[in-house]
């Protein structure tokens, strides 16, 4: 999981986003991994199945996963939006199966 938040971490600062923007998508990528985890925890069943899998699962065309604890309809807006950034990075990239 952490290979495939690199690569796309690196491709934001590629496209030269504001310093604020930048942090606010890694902060969102940490809650997003932090979720992931805390599912693995909870659900015997998504162990066995590779991390990216259950990575790519939790994103879509509309965002990402509802984020614990909850927040704010803005703050879960503006997580989405770094999740569906990420879901067409997923799409559009080969990234690591790992």
């Amino acid at each position: 999981m952490l290979d495939v938040f690199k690569i796309f971490l690196a491709d934001l600062l590629g496209q030269q986003l504001a310093r604020k923007t930048l942090r606010l998508h890694r902060d969102h990528v940490c809650a997003l991994g932090g979720e992931i985890i805390r599912r693995l925890n909870l659900d015997a069943r998504l162990r066995k199945q590779p991390v990216v899998r259950v990575l790519t699962e939790s994103l879509g065309e509309d965002g990402g996963p509802l984020i614990y604890p909850r927040r704010s309809e803005a703050e879960q807006r503006s997580f989405d939006s770094t999740c569906r950034k990420l879901h067409r990075f997923l799409l559009n990239s080969k990234s690591p199966s790992k």
